[in-house]
């Protein structure tokens, strides 16, 4: 009989994005006049910049003439587009990353979550604890967990991140393996030194560790002494895979369109003791199960990168970070504690005591504002929400007016 991969059966009944959107969807329901504005999900809601639908355009009409029609792409990305990326995101700020060390994808939560396949089933992992849903429901349906218990899962080695460490997650007491970090964090919004991220790359190079560094909010950092890439890292190059998405830095999320770093330098290694190129490992996945990115949305992709491009992608990050500006400027005048808004797109709030369900529920029943619960992320963001700053500035500035009124 055909079997069903039972470490399925071990992750939580639901998604928690998807519990929000019920939630949400029965409120919608008992209040049909309400107008709610969702501070929630981190989906963008500002139109695509016009020279990157210059550059979709451009795409398109080449794939209308026989002459400069394309069929299949590589699956590791168009080299005009990886060449780019490689200038402009790495070289430019010091790090020796090359164009084929670079592979184009369909977002990074698909490479996030696909990555650990390439691992044994029995590594110990290491997650911070809040963090983004995708990188723990992975390994529990790779089969790297036990059973889930008390908000964990055991098996899995959790890194508490909490207001008396700066949300930053500290290293662990017993030898892992795989270490997965995300900064600008989501969804606590907090930020890493270079100092404090050459303590994890010394780290992994003394444990022959790897990091998988999701670096997706990158565009978000203002503050410049603050590292936009591991690869700034001394060593970096040995022990560290990195994740970039195009979603929040341009508009993406309905277009779709990342990329992942595996430099050559990067090793793992066999049962035997033997190293083997994480490049190579990548590469063979890559190319088996991804058919690469069209032509079109590389094309628009490429288009980030244009004097208008940069120019107009700024001014769209900043409209965002505006909007984080009001959010944290409401939370104080309340007398919330918070953390992130200022390098990041996220405000990470403290409920005061408040379950953050129930922070949730008060907010959505009360303002109809839609954040997220901070326990949906794990077990230590029990006591907060998060805000999003993805919204227009008007469905913002009241939000943030209805909040007020709601908590006063």
């Amino acid at each position: 009989m055909i079997r069903a991969n039972d470490n399925y059966s071990k992750l939580k009944a639901s998604y928690l994005f998807s519990d929000i959107a019920k939630r949400v969807n029965e409120y919608q329901a008992k209040n049909p006049d309400a107008h709610i504005i969702r501070l929630g999900i981190g989906d963008v809601t500002q139109a695509l910049v016009p020279a990157v639908i210059k550059g979709f355009h451009q795409g398109v009409d080449e794939m209308a003439k026989d002459a400069t029609f394309r069929g299949y792409g590589p699956e590791q990305g168009y080299l005009f587009l990886r060449e780019k990326i490689a200038e402009n995101d790495f070289h430019s700020r010091g790090a020796d990353i090359s164009p084929d060390e670079i592979f184009v994808s369909d977002g990074a939560k698909c490479d996030t979550g696909n990555f650990q396949e390439l691992f044994a089933t029995d590594i110990k992992v290491a997650i911070p604890d809040p963090v983004y849903p995708v990188y723990l429901d992975t390994n529990v349906m790779a089969g790297r967990t036990g059973g889930f218990e008390d908000n964990r899962y055991s098996g899995i080695v959790y890194m508490d991140c909490l207001k008396e460490n700066h949300f930053l997650p500290k290293l662990p007491d017993e030898k892992v393996d795989l270490i997965y970090l995300c900064f600008p964090n989501n969804p606590t919004g907090s930020t890493a030194t270079k100092e404090e991220l050459k303590v994890w790359v010394d780290y992994a190079k003394e444990n022959k560790a790897l990091i998988l560094f999701d670096a997706a909010y990158e565009s978000y950092i203002r503050d410049e002494k603050l590292p936009k890439t591991i690869y700034e890292i001394e060593g970096a190059r040995e022990v560290a895979v990195e994740f970039r998405s195009f979603s929040k830095t341009a508009g993406f999320t309905g277009t779709r369109c990342g990329f992942t770093v595996v430099p050559k330098d990067c090793m793992v290694y066999s049962s035997k003791g033997e190293k083997v190129s994480l490049h190579s490992m990548w590469n063979r996945r890559h190319t088996t199960k991804f058919n690469g990115v069209s032509y079109p949305v590389q094309k628009a992709t490429e288009a980030v990168y244009s004097e208008e491009g940069k120019i107009e992608v700024k001014d769209q990050i900043a409209y965002y970070l505006n909007n984080a500006d009001v959010i944290c400027k409401t939370v104080e005048s309340l007398g919330f504690d918070y953390v992130g808004g200022k390098n990041s797109p996220y405000i990470w709030v403290d409920g005061k005591g408040r379950d953050s369900w129930e922070f949730f529920d008060l907010l959505l029943t009360r303002a109809s504002v839609v954040c997220t619960p901070g326990g949906g992320f794990g077990r230590c963001g029990k006591p907060y929400i998060r805000i999003s700053a993805f919204n227009s500035l008007e469905n913002v500035t009241l939000a943030m007016e209805r909040v007020k009124e709601a908590l006063k």
